[in-house]
């Protein structure tokens, strides 16, 4: 990472950091579909029971995975303010934090698997293979939780090539492992959909072992040399990154159990509706890995010239990041509401499927520009350490504001199922307003307290 002085400059290199993290953001997004296709190969219920599962697994892991996302910005701060020693040291800690959490979510997991797959009327097939998926999955939590340490102490320094490289090599070793345990071929166990949580295991000790070598031997990471004389726990830096970290994972969470909770509502609807709001539920968050990418390389951005306390920079990059989001939102959504029943059609051969999902999109493409707003705006305010009231707004813009107003519109309207899009295009809606007032606050903060010389 690099100071800059232009437009241009800020532009570019605020591009090489994000490419990288969409690539990344892809590639995570691959391994989950994989899991998926490849079950689906092996049987119905194989596949039913991987996407049972994984709908559990995934809201708690990014939302718990979420407090580790503190590093990022706790270092390119201490960074940009020429603090090494400091950011080691917190990098250091951050391990401790990684391994508590990790703890944490394995033993829920292997406590409430049982009473949360009882509450739901599956078939006993269905049942186990659900089962034993998380129950896999748990035994890659630990390098998993390193991992994540390590990749956002990678990405604080903008080297975000190197965590795309690894999850670009996660990937097919994933893909490979689930080859081998789901088919049982060249002699490894047939395990079905549960080999899918095996191999994501194992391609999480992996990849968790690669990021290991890299930050202890490779350049500029070596230089912090996090795995030299590892300290005790610091319980005032561990609660540092906690409290940090906290309202980050919970804001993931409050958004990504929003989704859930409104596709669960959905299955009140008939098979067509369902499969219809999957289609645009699907694609939206696929495009939606742009702006959230975006976030992301905002947050490191303005951490890295916060800390240097180049006030004036750190607004100019929030400013250039929200400005490349709405822009790649405007192009999308043209597309989106020019080619909507092509794009249905990509994934259904069903008309009547197609009808539905080519409305579902087009509130889809109104969702995008909320997201294209508020989502850089959340990574600029964590690259201020401003998260506590990020959190409390984005849970009243989805829980207090979002949900309820979809539920009203879709049970007491005659809207129907589209008031639940028309609900969670309301919250977005709040939320990136609220948002652009909190971001102009602190702006305007952070011009009373910055340095005489600037």
């Amino acid at each position: 990472m690099h100071e800059t002085t232009t437009i241009r400059a800020k532009w570019i290199l605020m591009l090489k950091i994000v490419f990288p993290i969409l690539i990344t953001q892809i590639a995570l997004y691959l391994m989950s579909f994989f899991d998926v296709l490849m079950s689906s190969k092996y049987s119905t219920a194989d596949l039913a029971g991987v996407s049972i599962g994984s709908s559990i697994w995934m809201p708690v892991y990014t939302g718990l995975a979420g407090i580790l996302a503190s590093i990022t910005p706790i270092v390119a701060q201490l960074v940009g303010a020429k603090r090494v020693k400091e950011a080691s040291f917190r990098v250091q800690q951050g391990f401790y934090v990684a391994i508590v959490l990790a703890f944490f979510i394995f033993c829920v997991f292997i406590l409430a698997i049982d009473p949360i797959l009882s509450k739901m009327s599956l078939e006993p097939e269905v049942y186990r293979v659900a089962k034993h998926y998380l129950l896999a999955m748990c035994f890659g939590i630990f390098p998993l939780f390193i991992y994540s340490n390590l990749r956002c102490f990678i990405d604080a320094l903008g080297q975000t090539r190197v965590s795309m490289t690894i999850t670009l090599l996660a990937t097919p070793i994933n893909i490979v492992f689930n080859y081998l345990l789901i088919f049982g071929n060249f002699g490894f166990p047939e395990l079905g959909g549960v080999g899918a949580g095996v191999a994501s295991a194992i391609t999480y000790w992996i990849i968790c072992g690669i990021a290991v070598w890299i930050t202890k031997k490779q350049t500029p990471f070596s230089d912090f040399a996090i795995f030299s004389n590892l300290p005790k726990p610091n319980w005032s830096k561990c609660m540092e990154i906690t409290k940090l970290g906290l309202p980050i994972g919970l804001s993931i969470f409050a958004e990504g159990s929003i989704f859930s909770v409104v596709t669960l509502l959905m299955s009140n609807y008939d098979t067509e509706v369902i499969g219809a709001h999957q289609i645009a539920m699907n694609f939206a968050s696929l495009v939606y890995m742009i702006p959230l990418s975006i976030s992301m390389g905002a947050t490191i951005l303005i951490a890295y010239e916060a800390g240097g306390k180049h006030f004036k920079d750190a607004k100019t990059y929030s400013l250039i990041c929200i400005a490349t989001a709405v822009s790649f939102c405007t192009i999308s959504l043209t597309v989106l509401l020019t080619f909507k029943e092509k794009i249905a059609a990509v994934y259904t051969n069903d008309p009547t499927v197609v009808t539905l999902a080519s409305h579902f999109l087009t509130y889809a493409a109104f969702f995008q520009l909320s997201d294209a707003i508020q989502a850089p705006i959340q990574g600029a305010l964590r690259g201020y350490k401003d998260v506590k009231i990020t959190f409390i707004m984005a849970l009243i813009s989805y829980w207090v504001i979002g949900l309820p107003v979809g539920y009203s519109l879709a049970n007491f309207t005659n809207v129907g199922p589209y008031g639940y899009w028309i609900g969670l295009i309301s919250g977005l809606a709040v939320g990136a307003i609220t948002l652009s007032v909190r971001l102009h606050f602190v702006h305007q903060k952070m011009k009373q307290i910055e340095s005489p010389s600037l």
